[in-house]
């Protein structure tokens, strides 16, 4: 967070340590994990978590590296992802078993952290908090979203003990205004309790709808839209929130992975008008087309700290974009129908397929990392 190390993922059991100003490796950990490192994650300015293909999640200082601080089991599939609430120190983390489980860090020793399994679903590909921690977003290879709203970790949510609201797609202005008095299809849920068919509106909670408003870990399920993909199906490959927690940003790829998208949705908050009414608190806003290069593997985008611009790998390089070509503020130029994003600038120095970039939290700075192992830096001349 104080933007004093860069850390890197390796797919061969390494983490790599350098120090973003010189650009000078500090420190290899050679056998960080027993398998292919997927994702690091600070907790603060010293610890950070990295997590595996292993099914495991390991806990480092930076001021002790030569082992670690404990081992977390839990998982019984590749870990993903990591998230961490600061609010109440509880580490989460989602894996290909379709699990999410929380971890409490207050009560860590050598021989793990205390956990629990917080919820499951189907084909579970990515999971984010939103800034304030109010809400989980959980994107699949199927093509879903789904949102907790009105956040509660410390409630294990056990199949059926949540209230589902409608779930449907995402529009944009145009199909607000032209859907008509029918509304819009309801689709069907990917958690293992609604395999039988499409949610109704039996399944919403006598609560929500008694008060037309969402009880704690209100599950939303939505497929959003993407270009070009209205009779296709999807899947959500990359998932990010913006800063300020007005959007999300997706990275989509076709069911034939032909085609894919960078794609903004706003956040639309605030109850349905009426309790029957299907929620959708997501709006398209901003999309554009990405080259399909590298064929099966993830690009992991990502917004700049101000939320002003996206960076997205593109090919052998990496696309600057923004929502308009004056790098604006996403809530001063929202479109009434969804518009392309304003490519600001290219930048390729890679010889592979670039799968990840990032912003530094402090300074005018992006690293990209590419397939062959090579990490840039880049930083802006004034």
């Amino acid at each position: 967070p104080c933007r004093s190390v860069l850390t890197v993922a390796c797919e061969q059991t390494e983490v790599l340590l350098f120090d973003p100003i010189s650009s000078k490796h500090i420190k290899t950990l050679s056998e960080a994990h027993e398998d292919c490192v997927n994702n690091i994650r600070f907790l603060d300015n010293r610890l950070f978590a990295t997590c595996s293909d292993d099914t495991t999640i390991a806990l480092w200082d930076l001021r002790k590296l030569n082992t670690k601080v404990c081992t977390l089991h839990g998982h019984t599939s590749w870990v993903k992802n990591i998230e961490y609430d600061t609010n109440t120190r509880l580490l989460v983390t989602s894996g290909f078993d379709g699990n999410v489980i929380i971890w409490d860090t207050n009560r860590c020793t050598e021989d793990g952290c205390p956990h629990k399994k917080f919820f499951h679903t189907r084909f579970l590909m990515r999971m984010r908090l939103t800034p304030d921690c109010s809400k989980m977003l959980i994107s699949t290879s199927s093509g879903y979203l789904l949102i907790l709203h009105d956040l509660d970790l410390n409630k294990s949510l056990e199949v059926g003990s949540y209230p589902i609201l409608r779930a449907r797609r995402t529009t944009s202005s145009s199909d607000i205004t032209s859907s008509g008095s029918s509304g819009p299809r309801a689709v069907g849920s990917p958690c293992h309790q609604n395999e039988s068919g499409p949610l109704s509106e039996k399944h919403m909670s006598r609560s929500s709808q008694r008060e037309g408003g969402c009880p704690r870990n209100s599950l939303e399920v939505l497929t959003p839209e993407v270009p070009g993909e209205r009779d296709r199906g999807n899947c959500i490959t990359s998932l990010q929130l913006h800063p300020k927690g007005w959007a999300t940003l997706l990275r989509c790829s076709s069911n034939t992975d032909d085609q894919e998208w960078t794609c903004v949705y706003e956040f639309q908050e605030g109850a349905p008008v009426r309790p029957v009414a299907p929620r959708c608190s997501l709006r398209l806003t901003h999309c554009i087309e990405e080259a399909n290069v590298g064929r099966g593997y993830i690009k992991e985008l990502c917004f700049s700290p101000d939320g002003r611009m996206i960076s997205s790998p593109h090919g052998f390089g990496i696309r600057l974009l923004g929502f308009d070509a004056h790098c604006s503020e996403l809530v001063d130029c929202l479109p009434k129908e969804a518009s392309p994003l304003k490519e600001i600038r290219s930048l390729y120095s890679h010889n592979d397929v670039v799968l990840t970039t990032k912003f530094s939290p402090t300074h005018c700075q992006i690293a990209s990392g590419c397939l062959s192992g090579r990490v840039s830096l880049y930083q802006p001349k004034f």
